[in-house]
């Protein structure tokens, strides 16, 4: 199969490899935060406004990695309930730091994973999507060599079963691999139809104090079925599948904790009446 190539236009983030990479080194120089993280959420707008938090969320793994970790799976979104989970098939994923490898073996173990319990199985990605894209750069920075595996999951609770479903794989295979699940928080005002408390300070304050933290809060307490109703009824993530099948691939791992890496909006970057939420959040054996 050949290699995926990129779908985002420039400015998503850096091309040249050196600067990639000192940026990348410059947003993880604390260190992953201590612990053995499996999986993280992680934005998945550009660089400009969320890469320092991609960037953080990836570096939670190192540990993991370093102990053996071999494969990322990274989990996006952008499907709605009721859609078909994807995986690319390509070989490999192209990024200004050069070809990463994609774990095929570990897609045909998920699909046969999948298979008991699963109408649909898995589709074939291809269609350009930033969900997952705009991580891999992050991925081939923070741990060269490894193998990711690209996945899409909707929005509803098939998402879990995909999670349970990618673990039970990697038992199969005795596989040590780790998950980056990506969704951005809340899309607030005109450009996205959504301003129910108006604009201003009581419009930001209400994104971040209450509609992104009670999504951010069903994370932390490692409940995937509260943070993908949450998204539904109260618009607060617009890829929640990704975030419930790495934290239901956590659970599955022995992940037993999570902790909030970071919270930010689009705001800092650029104001706006209309800006985006997002968060960096970690689970932890």
């Amino acid at each position: 199969m050949p290699i995926r190539r990129r779908g985002l236009p420039r400015g998503w983030y850096p091309d040249d490899p050196p600067a990639l990479r000192d940026l990348v080194s410059s947003w993880t120089a604390s260190g992953s935060g201590g612990g053995m993280a499996v999986a993280a959420v992680a934005p998945h707008a550009g660089w400009t406004f969320s890469g320092r938090l991609a960037a953080r969320a990836a570096a939670s793994l190192a540990p993991a990695i370093a102990s053996g970790a071999s494969t990322v799976a990274v989990f996006g979104g952008h499907l709605p309930p009721g859609a078909q989970p994807l995986a690319a098939a390509e070989s490999g994923y192209d990024t200004p730091l050069g070809p990463i490898e994609a774990d095929l073996e570990l897609l045909e173990a998920l699909r046969t994973s999948l298979a008991p319990g699963s109408a649909t199985g898995l589709g074939q990605d291809d269609d350009p999507d930033n969900t997952v894209e705009v991580l891999l750069p992050i991925v081939a920075a923070l741990f060269p060599g490894v193998r990711v595996l690209w996945l899409r999951a909707p929005n509803d609770r098939s998402s879990i079963g995909l999670g349970e479903a990618l673990a039970a794989a990697a038992t199969y295979l005795g596989r040590a691999l780790v998950c980056l699940g990506s969704t951005d928080l809340t899309h607030y005002g005109p450009n996205y139809g959504f301003s129910p408390k108006g604009r201003g300070k009581a419009a930001e304050d209400w994104v971040r104090e209450t509609n992104d933290r009670r999504f951010i809060d069903a994370l932390l307490a490692m409940d995937a079925p509260e943070a993908l109703a949450l998204a539904e009824s109260e618009r607060s993530a617009c890829s929640a599948g990704a975030a419930a099948a790495a934290l239901s691939f956590a659970r599955s791992s022995g992940a037993e904790r999570a902790a909030l890496l970071g919270y930010s909006t689009s705001l800092e970057a650029r104001r706006d009446d209309s800006f985006v939420g997002y968060a960096a959040v970690a689970f932890y054996t």
